[in-house]
């Protein structure tokens, strides 16, 4: 199975979203080798871990951009909505039906879609929190954003609208 291996490629130079990442690079592993042994007693506790750990990685992000003038509908947010959306539909699905194929097919989904994902919308966010002076650790902005600002409707990158 497609495993994920943390290198300083993956490594945006943030200490709480480079912690994240790793457990998630983690989480994601050990998941992964549960579904290729076809290993059912640890595949749905270890893949509820892993959804757990992701939708509070991803409510961190959210919380950071959510603080930093993101409109609530922008592109990074929406992805993660997607993201979570297929994890908890493949959730569902083996827990009604005991099958696991579905998160086999998922495995080297999430192994292709997440350095992508942090190299593009994760590092945006980390510029545009550096160009707001904010500090993710206390939650405050050294530059409080102007009132007459409009919301960041994009993820912060160039490459998407």
């Amino acid at each position: 199975m497609s495993t994920l291996t943390w290198t300083d490629d993956l490594a945006l130079q943030h200490p709480q979203i480079d912690q994240t990442h790793q457990e998630f690079v983690a989480l994601l592993n050990r998941w992964g080798d549960a579904v290729s042994a076809g290993d059912e007693s640890k595949i749905l506790p270890l893949y509820q871990e892993l959804l757990a750990h992701t939708e509070a990685h991803f409510g961190m992000e959210e919380g950071w951009m959510a603080a930093t003038g993101f409109a609530p509908d922008n592109c990074h947010t929406k992805q993660h909505t997607m993201v979570l959306d297929v994890m908890r539909q493949v959730l569902v699905h083996a827990q009604a039906h005991g099958d696991f194929e579905p998160m086999g097919n998922l495995v080297p989904e999430l192994v292709k879609w997440f350095p992508a994902h942090a190299e593009m919308m994760d590092a945006a966010l980390i510029f545009h929190m550096n160009q707001v002076g904010f500090d993710a650790a206390t939650g405050q902005l050294a530059k409080p954003l102007a009132t007459e600002a409009t919301s960041i409707s994009s993820c912060g990158s160039n490459s998407c609208g």
